[in-house]
Parts: structure tokens; sequence; C-alpha cells
């Protein structure tokens, strides 16, 4: 296959910054983004010279189309900005729930949008949301981030047709025990782990692995890929 251009939003840290490590090493270009233009530049630099790192708030996405304006045809996007916290209906913050449906709805669209016919019109072409477990599986604090990851396969299967040929898909990641996030928090993935059938949670790699699957795979579109090791079935 021909190098193909992959932008990474959301791609500093984290699950983001090992899918651009993984892309990039197996021939990809990437454009990876993210609100800090320094630390931007410095992981695509540690990545090489096929990398290119871009400052872009998702929360402020009237700043989407400048953000991007420089980037040329693109085959696949990774929307994998998100942002933590927890509210429930009692703490209920309006202005921190308008940002997180601002960040992961209006912000991962405008992206799209603003990305127009760069985005190469093919069967070839991927794009993948990232949503959350927390969409069927809410827990204390959670009810921000289950109601806009719900909005997230909304906007998936809107998008499966509004783009096609291009293919659109969600990808729901529960757990992930070697993420950087859970580094200090052992206490929490033994309980977790408990709770899939196996024993194990999903590693980094294997969100990886699902997310080229989504990207790359022309039969799938409109769909939602779960990667959790069973937690859903336990």
């Amino acid at each position: 296959m021909a190098t193909r251009t992959i932008l990474v939003v959301g791609g500093t840290s984290g699950i983001g910054a090992e899918m651009s490590r993984s892309f990039s090493g197996r021939g990809d270009r990437v454009i990876l983004t993210g609100r800090d233009r320094e630390r931007a530049e410095q992981i695509a630099s540690s990545i090489g010279v096929a990398a290119q790192g871009l400052a872009l708030d998702l929360a402020q996405p009237e700043a989407v189309a400048d953000a991007l304006s420089g980037v040329g045809e693109v085959h696949g996007v990774v929307l994998a900005g998100v942002e933590r916290g927890s509210m429930t209906i009692g703490s209920f913050d309006i202005a921190a729930a308008t940002r997180l449906a601002t960040l992961k709805l209006v912000g991962y669209a405008e992206v799209i949008h603003a990305l127009g016919d760069r985005l190469v019109r093919s069967a070839d072409t991927g794009v993948v949301l990232f949503g959350g477990i927390a969409r069927y599986r809410p827990y204390p604090g959670s009810l921000a981030v289950s109601t806009v990851n719900g909005g997230i396969e909304g906007l998936s299967v809107a998008l499966s047709v509004d783009l096609a040929p291009i293919r659109v898909n969600v990808l729901h990641p529960g757990i992930i025990g070697d993420s950087p996030f859970w580094a200090d928090k052992e206490q929490a993935l033994v309980q977790y782990r408990t709770r899939t059938p196996g024993g194990e949670l999903a590693a980094m790699a294997d969100v990886v692995d699902a997310t080229r699957f989504l990207l790359e795979n022309r039969g799938v579109s409109g769909a939602e890929l779960h990667v959790n090791r069973g937690t859903l079935a336990s």
C-alpha cells in the first residue's frame, strides 16, 4: 500500500501517542495534534521525520479550520481527544458539561468539516471516533461522559451515511491496564481485572490494533467496536 497520511487528533499522550508511533512505524505519515503546540512538536520529533505535530483544541471548534489549514490530503482520521471529569446530576456543572459536549461532538464534527475535500473520498479511507465504556457501564460521576459517548454513536452513524464511501466507526475502549492514566491506580486495576472473564485488562496495543482495523477494513462502516477483554459480558 502506498504511504498514507493519518491524522490523530489527541495524539500527544497515552493511547493517542501510542497510535501515532505505531502508525508511523508501519510506514504511514502521521499528523498528530494536542492542545499544546510545543508538546505536539516534541512528540512528533521523537517519532521521526514522517510525523508532524500541530496545536488543536477541540473545545474551541471555531479555531479548528485554521489549525488544519496547512494539512494536505488525508487518508485516515482518528478522533481520540478526550477530557475526563466527574459529574452527577446532583453536582451538574453546566460549563463543564457544555465543554465536554463541545469537545467531543462539535469538535469531532468540525475536524471532518474543516478537512473537507482533503479527506480522500474512497472506501480505503476510514474515520474512527473514540467513545468509551462509560456509554454502557455508567459509574458514579460519569453522567456527562456517558451521555456524550452516546452522542458519539449517533454522530458516527450519521457521518457514515453523509461521507460514504468514506467509512466511519466508533471504538469504545474499556479500562486499558497499561495506559499512563492508570499508572498510579493499581488497587483500582486489581478490582477491574476481576470484572473481566479472563481476569486481564486490555492493553494500549489492543486499542492500536483495533483502530487500525477500523481504519483499513473496507467492509466495516457505521459500526461500534469494544476493546475491553469481555467486560460487558461479565
